[in-house]
């Protein structure tokens, strides 16, 4: 494969992160398919060791965050599709498919490729080489399925990228139908500490970071077209802290305190009714 930029070499830190969720905190996200993986990835990663337990869950609670969205939607709307944005080496498909929808993941091609290495397309998973910000993605999408419910997911991805960038994503998206996405993202403060301690800590200090979310609500405006917050929350809500380390408890309940990462739920679509819980 082709050696990896500093943005994209950090698809192997969500990876470590599930692999320790699922080997010390099942409770928080179980992940087979990355427990498979383990002995495929690169012998020269920097091991778990030299992370806190709590940057490393912070990658499986994307995950599990994200898991819950996706099972919401294909609750909702079970034939719907499930696109996921800088897709890495995810396996969401293998922990959230319903045996009925179709789903599709776009990275930059040399990470597509070297996850088609790892993990081959399963038969209702769609590998799409590309950039995440171009319309090319949802185009072909659209002329593979041109009326169904869409949710996109970005996962660890708008971190990277400036404002206007991202809400050139999201005000393009308005024109391609019923769709939905979720995100994480930080605050202006989450930010701060983000680059001050979390990327350092997983090895990552050289990735510049330039996208928060004070208000979602505003975010949502500057997209317009009427899009529509569904949800805002802080990022460890739903995850569970029992058995972990004081020292993570602590940094969980700051960060939600302060709402310095957060996941948000955006809808452009009068269609939908009802919100994630």
């Amino acid at each position: 494969m082709s050696k990896l930029g500093v943005v994209e070499d950090t698809l192997f830190v969500p990876m470590l992160g599930r692999i320790y969720a699922s080997e010390y905190c099942p409770q928080i996200l179980y992940d087979p398919k990355a427990l498979e993986l383990k002995k495929k990835l690169p012998s020269s990663l920097p091991e778990q060791d030299g992370q806190s337990q709590y940057t490393l869950l912070a990658s499986a609670a994307r995950s599990a965050n994200m898991d819950r969205y996706i099972r919401a939607f294909l609750e909702r709307r079970p034939d719907g599709v499930i696109v996921q944005l800088g897709c890495g080496l995810e396996t969401a498909y293998y922990r959230c498919d319903n045996g009925r929808s179709h789903w599709y993941t776009v990275d930059l091609p040399h990470v597509v490729e070297y996850r088609r290495e790892l993990l081959p397309e399963p038969e209702r998973e769609t590998y799409l080489a590309g950039d995440a910000f171009a319309e090319d993605w949802i185009r072909q999408i659209r002329a593979d399925v041109p009326d169904a419910p869409i949710l996109v997911t970005a996962g660890g991805l708008f971190h990277y990228f400036e404002e206007s960038k991202v809400v050139g994503l999201l005000r393009m998206l308005t024109g391609f139908g019923e769709i939905e996405i979720v995100f994480d993202t930080v605050s202006k403060s989450g930010m701060a500490m983000m680059r001050k301690k979390y990327m350092k800590q997983v090895g990552h200090g050289d990735a510049q970071m330039f996208f928060y979310v004070d208000s979602a609500s505003v975010l949502a405006g500057k997209i317009g077209s009427g899009v529509r917050v569904l949800a805002e929350e802080p990022y460890y809500r739903h995850i569970t802290r029992t058995g972990l380390k004081l020292s993570t408890k602590v940094s969980m309940a700051v960060s939600d305190r302060f709402c310095m990462v957060k996941m948000v739920h955006l809808c452009h679509s009068a269609k939908f009714h009802d919100q994630t819980g």
